[in-house]
């Protein structure tokens, strides 16, 4: 399943950040067979460095709890980086508590989904905001 538009369209790029190697080994294929490019990294200030590297995700997809920095924190720094200040940011959490989605919608979140997540929700909440 390719992106939509010709072969010359621009690939997307999804930066994925977890601190659990099978989530990122999962997500990751499911998001390369659907077309996109993937940049891992394993923690928030493992993010920060590839950011800070050059890294220009069209989308970003953060776990939120994680040793050291947390997803919502890491959101907060992103948010700051003027490049990035509109890029789509989507959590991926096995918390469901409306306090936490309003406090990451604060921070600047433009999305959740709840882990587990079945490739189409996956594929189908990235559509909606890589709009």
């Amino acid at each position: 399943m390719r992106p939509p538009g010709s072969g010359s369209q621009h690939v997307k790029t999804i930066m994925l950040v977890d601190d659990s190697a099978t989530v990122l080994l999962s997500i990751s294929g499911i998001l390369a067979k659907a077309g996109f490019q993937v940049v891992t990294a394993s923690s928030a200030e493992d993010g920060q460095k590839k950011l800070a590297a050059g890294t220009k995700p069209d989308l970003l997809i953060t776990d939120l709890n994680m040793p050291g920095m947390n997803g919502i924190e890491f959101i907060k720094v992103v948010r700051q980086r003027a490049e990035l200040r509109f890029m789509p940011i989507l959590f991926l959490t096995t918390e469901s508590q409306q306090s936490k989605r309003a406090e990451a919608k604060a921070a600047g979140a433009s999305g959740w989904i709840v882990k587990p997540a079945t490739a189409d929700t996956l594929l189908n909440t990235i559509k909606l905001v890589l709009r």
